[in-house]
């Protein structure tokens, strides 16, 4: 056995070395070695040749050998330090030499050759944007020491890439080419071919008799057949993704009663060079039901009341994921678990068992523990980088002392993201809890978004291109405003609002407006106040002083006070504002009512409101409810004029009126996907919305202002306000302020208006940065001169597609295509001037809501 080491440990010196004979020249001299001998020697000194730029300690280090160690020579401490030298993947060839022998010490030599290091590399037959992505993925440094590991790696992580992405038959060449510009350097070059996209083709089931094979198809997530007609569905075949998808499949059938079904077998071929077929077997087994379904352990709460919960009946189809939604999270929070939990009982667990099958029903026992009910310890907040501690726990509702609620902690989530300071994509929460002490400790996690806007933009009214720049600081601190160090480059973190925003087109227009909002008034509740002033002139362009000139000045500012309510729930707020306008009129001819004169608008604002959206940017449950009433005093009830014989002047010298407003917006979820880490990913939404606005008078002498009125079509967009109070209500698919019926004069406006919209919108992207999102829509509504004429179905509809892009710098921009389908009372409106036929509209938006409706 001895001579058997002996012989392998001279080979591999002997390969180690690459020793070619069994001399090695020493300058002048020769030292006989008899490498079919091993010697004991004493290791003088290591030394190497081309390392340069390599610590030579370090080398030695790292074979470990050390002076004055003992090592035979040939010997297996000698190549185990050339293998320890090989792991670092620093050189490419590596040989050991004798330099010298004194006495019983021996000197050694070592010689490498050092890899080279990366000095560029290119991706060739990519697109710049995967080319983008793919830097970021593979990582390759300038200096790096170019490994076959490097190499092999790099073109695994391309390959996967593409892969991702369906390209299954992609290839990856790899080109190494000598930079000359630098030494021991080398340039990169992978050539990529992506080949054809494999795409499913068809999906085909074996032994499906129990379920249609189409809602087993539906049932997968990402593995779908590809068909033209669905924009949504690319069809591409994932291996990883299919795997996941399959369970998918069996969980459809287990809905169904089929607890037993599962797959037999599965196969996967192609059918071309760019369409595979998937081949499923499946046994369906038998249909189960729900028997008996006992409770055990329950203190809290009676069986009955669990079972009332529970919504399961004796006699009903056997389906586990209803099971478990009912038991532990159902979306609409009405589940077993929900019910303890909003009490307290954090600890609390149930163990659905099947205590009994016989034939095709099966008896339930659940067993409860119910435990002890959980009070909050500590709460914490952490990523909120630039908002100040403060204004987050003022939102949060767990409190330190109070019982554990998980619908707490959801609506806490809510709040915060309304607050509209941070990506809700993002927002985690984590519990800590402490069975020993009953506790637990709740840390929200946060991640700061830009929420400041700038509003840099034209439209187009009046017969002239109208600049607007405005500028909305969502997160501002008064309180900070003298403090330097506290501008970067606003003082800010406080949750206040301000505002400040001015229109032109030159000298014949311009408009200032100023608002700021404090949410909290004092602190301590969530009682906000709004303050806001305003400046408008409109003029023919002529100077002060000019006989000729036509001016219109207004003048005004309001008070809002809001807070939140607690009845019927605290989805509801209530909001009043009081608003003083001054109208100055010089020579304005424009103006159908006075030319001359001054007119004084005096009203008090109030609504009410339920807002239980869940997100404000891309929302995807919830609704928003308004009412708004408007209202002036009744002059004419006490001031004793005869409206019938007076001027112009005197009857609106104090506008009176009332007006109303109604609107109900649903948004509702159509797909229900989550991404990898629980966060809600790209669903279809159902976004739909009604409203109704009223205009009317307190005294008929008086009648109906010509001030406040509605105008619906278009976009909404006019570039700016007339000044007279009117709302610019946007119908899509129809030119602006032209869907108009009844008597009267439609550029007067409308006195009553009615609008229906349904879109079904589906997101792109859901970074905050820049949310994208695209959009069906169909429209209707009309407008009437007054309440007789009024009438909800005879509207004018449209449909259309649009985009929406939500920039934190700019808000929300909407581009939109609609079509009208029917005519309205406005000459031409619509039409193509040639053929008389209706023809499609472009539209642009700037803002999330266009009038109120």
């Amino acid at each position: 056995m001895k001579r058997l080491f002996f012989l392998l440990g001279c080979l591999l010196l002997i390969a180690s070395v690459q020793a070619q004979s069994n001399v090695v020249s020493l300058g002048s001299d020769s030292l006989n070695i008899d490498y079919s001998t091993p010697h004991d020697y004493e290791l003088g000194g290591v030394t190497f040749s081309g390392a340069e730029h390599f610590d030579q300690r370090v080398l030695t280090l790292l074979t470990g050998l050390s002076i004055g160690q003992k090592i035979q020579v040939p010997g297996d401490k000698i190549s185990t330090a050339i293998e320890n030298l090989w792991k670092q993947g620093l050189f490419e060839d590596i040989k050991i030499e004798v330099a010298k022998t004194v006495g019983k010490s021996i000197f050694l030599n070592i010689i490498v050759t050092k890899r080279p290091r990366l000095s560029k590399f290119s991706l060739k037959g990519v697109t710049k944007s995967e080319a983008d992505d793919l830097r970021e993925k593979i990582k390759l440094i300038k200096g790096k020491v170019v490994t076959e590991f490097l190499i092999s790696s790099t073109v695994s992580t391309i390959k996967k890439f593409f892969v991702n992405k369906g390209y299954m038959n992609v290839s990856v060449a790899v080109k190494t080419e000598k930079d000359t510009s630098l030494n021991n350097s080398v340039i990169l070059y992978f050539n990529i071919k992506e080949g054809e996209k494999i795409r499913v083709k068809n999906i085909i089931f074996h032994g499906v008799t129990a379920v249609k094979e189409r809602k087993l198809r539906k049932a997968t997530k990402e593995t779908k057949q590809r068909r033209w007609w669905n924009p949504f569905n690319s069809g591409k075949y994932l291996e990883d993704n299919y795997e996941k998808d399959k369970p998918m499949i069996v969980g459809k059938y287990q809905e169904l009663g089929y607890r037993d079904a599962h797959i037999v077998r599965d196969t996967v071929y192609k059918v071309s060079d760019k369409r595979v077929n998937i081949e499923i077997w499946i046994e369906e087994g038998k249909k189960y039901y729900f028997r008996n379904i006992t409770w055990v352990g329950n203190t809290k709460y009676s069986s009955k009341e669990l079972s009332t919960v529970l919504g399961i009946k004796k006699g009903d189809v056997f389906d586990q994921s209803q099971l478990d939604s009912k038991l532990l999270m159902s979306q609409n929070g009405s589940d077993v678990s929900s019910l303890y939990m909003d009490d307290g009982y954090l600890f609390f667990h149930v163990d659905p068992v099947e205590v009994f099958v016989e034939h095709d029903s099966i008896d339930m026992e659940m067993r409860i523990y119910e435990g002890k009910q959980a009070i909050i310890n500590k709460v914490t907040v952490v990523g909120n980088t630039k908002t100040n501690d403060r204004v987050v726990m003022r939102e949060i509702r767990t409190k330190p002392g109070q019982l554990f609620r998980r619908s707490d902690i959801i609506r806490t989530q809510r709040e915060l993201s309304q607050l509209g300071y941070f990506n809700p994509e993002k927002m985690q929460v984590n519990p800590t809890p402490n069975p020993q002490n009953g506790t637990v400790d709740i840390e929200y996690v946060v991640e700061e978004k830009p929420s400041d806007q700038l509003e840099l933009s034209g439209g187009y009214g009046a017969g002239h291109v109208v600049g607007t720049l405005g500028v909305s600081f969502t997160n501002f601190a008064a309180r900070k405003f003298f403090d330097g160090s506290a501008w970067r480059p606003l003082p800010s973190g406080d949750g206040q609002r301000l505002s400040l925003r001015a229109q032109s087109y030159g000298i014949g227009y311009q408009s200032y407006n100023m608002s700021f909002t404090e949410p909290w008034l004092g602190g301590k509740k969530p009682n906000s106040l709004t303050v806001s002033a305003f400046h408008s002139n409109i003029t023919n362009g002529l100077g002060a002083g000019d006989p000729a000139l036509q001016q219109l000045q207004l003048f005004g500012g309001s008070v809002g006070l809001g807070t939140r309510l607690k009845k019927p729930d605290d989805f509801f707020n209530a909001y009043s504002e009081l608003t003083y306008q001054y109208y100055n009129l010089h020579n304005y001819l424009s103006n159908v009512v006075l030319s001359n004169g001054y007119i004084n608008n005096v009203f008090l604002k109030l609504n009410v409101s339920r807002n239980s959206v869940d997100a404000p940017i891309y929302p995807r449950r919830g609704s928003n409810i308004s009412f708004t009433a408007q209202l002036t005093p009744p002059y004419s009830l006490w001031d004793g004029k005869d409206y019938n014989n007076i001027s112009p002047q005197e009857k609106f010298k104090y506008l009176e009126y009332q007006k109303y407003k109604f609107t109900a917006a649903w948004y509702t979820s159509i797909t229900n996907k989550h991404s990898e880490d629980g966060t809600s990913a790209r669903n279809l939404v159902l976004y739909t919305k009604m409203g109704f606005g009223y205009l009317s008078y307190y005294n008929s002498n008086v009648g109906i202002p010509p001030f406040e009125r509605f105008f619906l079509g278009g976009s909404g967009l006019t570039g700016f306000n007339i000044l007279d109070g009117r709302e610019i209500i946007a119908l899509r698919g129809y030119e602006d302020r032209s869907v108009y019926s009844g008597s009267g004069d439609y550029n007067a406006g409308s006195a009553t208006i009615c609008k229906y919209t349904m879109e079904l919108r589906y997101p792109v992207s859901l970074n905050p940065s820049a949310t994208i999102y695209l959009l069906g829509f169909g429209e209707a509504g009309n407008s009437w001169a007054n309440i007789q004429e009024f009438n909800p179905f005879d509207v004018k509809r449209s449909a259309g597609l649009g985009v929406r892009v939500f920039l934190p710098m700019f808000g929300l921009l909407g581009f939109d295509y609609g079509w009208g389908f029917d005519p309205t009372s406005v000459p031409g409106s619509g039409r193509n001037p040639v053929t008389g036929q209706f023809q499609g509209q472009f539209h642009f938006t700037i803002g999330a809501t266009l009038g109120e409706l």
